[in-house]
């Protein structure tokens, strides 16, 4: 169990030191440290494991809100009565529970932090609604075809995994196309994000899952995510990685590596039974 407390610093990152944030406005100051008095008083907890991109992305996006929580580590092979308590239809992580209300899955909690705290500096979501449209579309497609593809390369051996990593990289372009399309300007070296200078939602999901492909490319033994095929997704990884933010929570590639190694050993060891 770890306390994170709420920290300003935490906000700033390399892109944002040139001035992006304004904080010269003491009457604005003023009424935030109020609203930041009254939120601090909920009681913000994450039921997860640190190995979890989906726990990741809901991490940072309470660090990028400035909002103190409480991270509960739960063992995913022996579930936790609590954890059955707060999720009793998928019995997984992550899990938010604030002021004991329980809220299950990653994009349901990450849309939630973002209408709950709307009045910090940043936003997950943009204001208009088509674009808010379109950036739940594109979510969506990462977790309805990206990340499915994720568990079958990780449990999958010989010529199914090859035929899997071909179609995740399939997939990998067409999400590139569609963002290249639809959020024309940004993924560069201006406004790395999808959102532009600043990370938001798909952001979040994108750059927490990319270790996970950097792992998964390396047991496939093809690379998956590269800058010179899909560089609009490469540039919004890179940037988020570099987040201060995100450095806290990413997991080392050595150990996500042998935490996978050690799930496929179990997935052979049943195919060979």
């Amino acid at each position: 169990m770890k306390i994170c407390p709420n920290s300003t610093t935490s906000l700033y990152i390399n892109s944002m030191k040139k001035g992006t944030l304004n904080h010269n406005n003491n009457s604005n100051n003023n009424n935030n440290n109020k609203v930041y008095r009254r939120m601090e008083e909920i009681k913000v907890k994450i039921h997860g494991h640190r190995l979890s991109a989906y726990c990741t992305m809901l991490e940072c996006a309470l660090k990028l809100k400035g909002v103190p929580y409480e991270f509960i580590e739960e063992d995913l092979i022996n579930k936790s009565q609590t954890l059955i308590q707060l999720n009793p239809v998928y019995r997984k992580v992550p899990v938010l529970v604030v002021d004991g209300k329980p809220i299950p899955e990653s994009l349901v909690i990450l849309e939630y932090i973002d209408e709950v705290w709307n009045d910090k500096d940043w936003q997950l979501l943009p204001k208009d609604p088509y674009f808010r449209a379109r950036i739940r579309f594109w979510a969506g497609f990462i977790y309805q075809k990206l990340i499915p593809n994720c568990y079958t390369i990780m449990s999958t051996f010989g010529e199914e995994q090859d035929k899997v990593a071909r179609e995740f990289i399939e997939y990998l372009n067409i999400l590139e196309d569609g963002l290249n399309k639809e959020f024309p300007g940004y993924g560069g070296s201006l406004s790395p994000f999808v959102h532009g200078e600043k990370p938001g939602l798909l952001d979040l999901v994108i750059g927490s899952l990319s270790p996970v492909f950097k792992v998964l490319g390396k047991v496939a033994g093809v690379e998956l995510l590269m800058k010179e095929r899909t560089p609009f997704l490469w540039s919004c990884c890179a940037a988020f990685v570099d987040l201060d933010i995100a450095k806290d929570f990413i997991v080392p590639h050595d150990e996500l590596f042998e935490a996978i190694m050690v799930k496929r050993e179990k997935v052979c060891a049943t195919v060979g039974a």
